[in-house]
């Protein structure tokens, strides 16, 4: 199958958390590798994290089989036929509602398959500083699902960059683990996924970490910032929107807060990556006129080293949520509803590839195009 995305030289993909919405992107992944568009730096933070191992973690034609694997295998714990019955009985989106809802709550009794599972006793029957005092599940069965469905000697043999983010529990500083310079194992994708009180820290080399989506839930930035003076195409997959309606009541507000939480203000990132890289070019104009002499201050060659000739595409796939999922929808881990979010993502994402610009370089030195062909309520593409 030919690389439609050949005419750039690094394609990276970003995976932003969202729990079981996660299958959104893995929608988007399929429809790519479809296109033949070939990722060659693959980020994540929380379920995006794990998506980005499964993908970086296995050879190419058996990326889409194990995505489906996970995602088949954490919606199995279903609702117990409930979502039929109710379904049954009431028409529309009332009835998606209460199945829904049905749905969820059985996660949370039961917790996921190869996922979590719940702490007995419960944490609040726990002395403190007990295992399991901290967290209301147990994602032990997560090591061994990401131990079965990733090839980590892949991930570290660098074939293709892979990094995600988590929180220093301690400090509160942001980190990435990245197989540029670390070793990566189970323990990185799993603490960039513990998200408190529900999961618990996972610790690596004496520090713990908690879910990277408490300080920034998308990689963008760190993408962004990586000089690589690579002509870059870039595929931001957003599980929150940051656009939404005015909640009308205090279950429509539950979920606006945690879309707002949780979306990555991609709009702002990608703004502000844009005047960085005018004023880098406004210098290289610059330093063509300088005499030689002042070229060779130390304070124009400060400046030349930050400059990045590379161009680039960044594409936003936004996940739209339906008018019946609720504040549980991202542990709403239903086979009916997982299959619902793959075949959305796969729907924008071709609709998106249906655009060339997507995949054409912008024309000059340091340009930005910034494309958006899903969201009803953004401008198609915004130019330099």
């Amino acid at each position: 199958m030919p690389t439609l995305s050949s005419a750039f030289e690094s394609v990276a993909l970003l995976l932003q958390g969202g729990g079981a919405l996660g299958a959104y992107q893995a929608g988007v992944y399929e429809a790519l590798l479809e296109a033949g568009v070939e990722p060659t730096w693959v980020a994540g933070i929380s379920i995006g994290a794990i998506n980005s191992a499964v993908i970086a973690g296995n050879p190419r034609e058996q990326r889409v089989e194990k995505l489906r694997a996970f995602w088949e295998m954490v919606s199995d714990a279903g609702d117990g036929g409930w979502s039929s019955y109710w379904a049954g009985l009431v028409s529309g989106d009332a009835a998606r509602s209460w199945a829904n809802q049905l749905a969820s709550g059985a996660i949370m009794v039961r917790g996921v398959p190869g996922f979590f599972t719940p702490r007995s006793p419960p944490p609040y029957l726990q002395p403190p500083g007990a295992t399991g005092a901290t967290s209301w599940y147990d994602t032990t069965p997560l090591r061994s699902t990401l131990e079965r469905l990733v090839d980590f000697d892949r991930i570290n043999a660098k074939t293709m960059r892979f990094s995600v983010g988590a929180v220093n529990v301690r400090s509160g500083n942001f980190a990435y683990f990245d197989n540029e310079s670390c070793v990566i194992d189970p323990r990185h994708v799993m603490a960039s996924g513990a998200l408190p009180p529900a999961f618990d820290a996972v610790e690596i080399d004496g520090e713990h970490y908690w879910d990277g989506g408490l300080v920034s839930n998308t990689p963008l930035d760190w993408v962004l910032s990586a000089r690589s003076d690579l002509d870059t195409l870039v595929f931001q997959v957003d599980l929150w929107s940051a656009r939404g309606d005015l909640p009308r009541d205090l279950s429509e507000v539950a979920v606006r807060m945690k879309e707002v939480q949780f979306s990555s203000r991609t709009r702002a990132a990608t703004d502000d990556f844009r005047k960085l890289q005018k004023l880098r070019a406004t210098f290289n104009e610059l330093l063509a006129q300088m005499p030689d002499d002042l070229k060779a201050t130390p304070q124009a060659r400060v400046l030349a080293e930050a400059s990045d000739p590379a161009v680039y595409n960044i594409v936003q796939l936004i996940y739209r949520s339906a008018t019946y999922e609720g504040q549980s929808k991202d542990y709403e881990f239903s086979r009916r509803t997982m299959e619902e979010h793959w075949q959305a993502g796969h729907r924008d994402a071709r609709a998106t590839l249906a655009h060339p610009e997507v995949l054409t370089p912008p024309k000059g030195s340091h340009a930005v195009r910034v494309y958006d062909f899903v969201t009803p309520t953004a401008h198609p593409t915004r130019k330099d």
